[in-house]
């Protein structure tokens, strides 16, 4: 039995970690911090825990996180560096999931989210935690990088194209789609209902802070830069995140073996059959990454279709993944359910 902590137990991050994280049968959930809201019983702000969760929320610095075996930062950017350097002293292992650790370069990183690094030090040795293939990294690491919900689609689905050398890297294109509740849980206007509900719209088309994450993730895989353009937009869901990705694949390769070959016993992606459409209400509070893959009049073009929830495989579910891998456990343990329909 392992002794957890969340920071910024209120967002839908958070309490998406506390759903999966109550039902875990290796996991005591020790503190769940939030300053505004410290003593108030989490099941008080969440109903939906009644009868899981008997702890209250409390402040960061009366929490006791140096004595948890794990802490998760479930807290926007810039706040995890300002604390893991003490954990991880104290001998507590940390999941960042927000972007303090993700990128490697700290020029890029300072340009796109706009503050000082404040543990440089430490993102050196930050693993990043997409574990189809970190996996190993992941089991022995101190600290890890949770992906983005957006990196972690776009990497999955070019994934075994970029690895097998039959993609034409100097033209890649991820057309992605969202969500509202990837933009947090914030009262800012273009989220209220009545902006985001029937409405559809792109954003960030001229450059988004995870496009240096995907190009990254992407120029390791094949060993040098790729030539990526990435346009996200919002869609009036709550939850689901669908990316359609084109590439130029010679008419010879075997797309669909490829895509079985490297996925074969990982039990969070699945490849559906040639030709399939992968809907985002299929992976609804489920930690899985549905794939599908197109080629448009028999050509060139390669169109893969990628799906996720981004609460889960984009962002709590991989991080409750990655504490498995990290313990020892059984990957899929507490992550197991299927996703939920209507």
């Amino acid at each position: 039995m392992i002794r957890a902590g969340i920071v910024g137990g209120t967002g839908y991050t958070g309490v998406e970690l506390l759903r999966l994280l109550a039902r875990h049968p290796q996991v005591e959930l020790a503190a769940i911090t939030s300053r505004k809201e410290a003593g108030m019983p989490v099941a008080e702000m969440f109903p939906s825990l009644r009868g899981h969760i008997d702890l209250a929320f409390s402040d960061p610095q009366q929490a006791g996180l140096d004595r948890c075996d794990v802490v998760f930062f479930a807290t926007p950017n810039g706040i995890a560096m300002q604390q893991a350097r003490e954990l991880l002293a104290a001998g507590v292992r940390v999941i960042d999931l927000a972007a303090d650790f993700r990128i490697r370069d700290l020029a890029v990183w300072q340009h796109w989210y706009g503050m000082e690094h404040a543990c440089p030090e430490l993102v050196a040795e930050a693993v990043y935690g997409l574990s189809e293939v970190n996996r190993e990294q992941i089991r022995s690491a101190r600290l890890v990088a949770n992906p983005g919900c957006y990196p972690t689609v776009v990497q999955l689905g070019f994934l075994p194209l970029l690895e097998a050398g039959v993609a034409d890297t100097g033209m890649l294109v991820a057309d992605c789609k969202s969500g509202v509740s990837g933009a947090g849980r914030k009262t800012e206007l273009p989220y209220l209902f009545a902006e985001a509900s029937d409405n559809f719209k792109a954003y960030g088309a001229s450059g988004h802070r995870h496009l240096p994450e995907i190009a990254q993730g992407l120029g390791r895989i094949v060993g040098k830069p790729v030539d990526l353009t990435f346009v996200p937009h919002l869609t009036p869901l709550i939850r689901g995140m669908h990316a359609t990705l084109y590439m130029r694949v010679d008419r010879s390769v075997d797309v669909q073996a490829l895509f079985e070959q490297r996925y074969v016993g990982e039990p969070f992606v699945d490849v559906m059959p040639p030709g399939s459409h992968p809907e985002t209400r299929s992976v609804r509070g489920a930690n899985t990454c549905r794939i599908s893959w197109h080629r448009p009049q028999d050509g060139e073009t390669v169109v893969v279709l990628a799906v996720i929830d981004n609460l889960v495989k984009g962002a709590a579910g991989q991080a409750v993944q990655n504490m498995n891998l990290m313990f020892g456990y059984a990957e899929t343990l507490a992550l197991e359910a299927p996703g939920l329909l209507p």
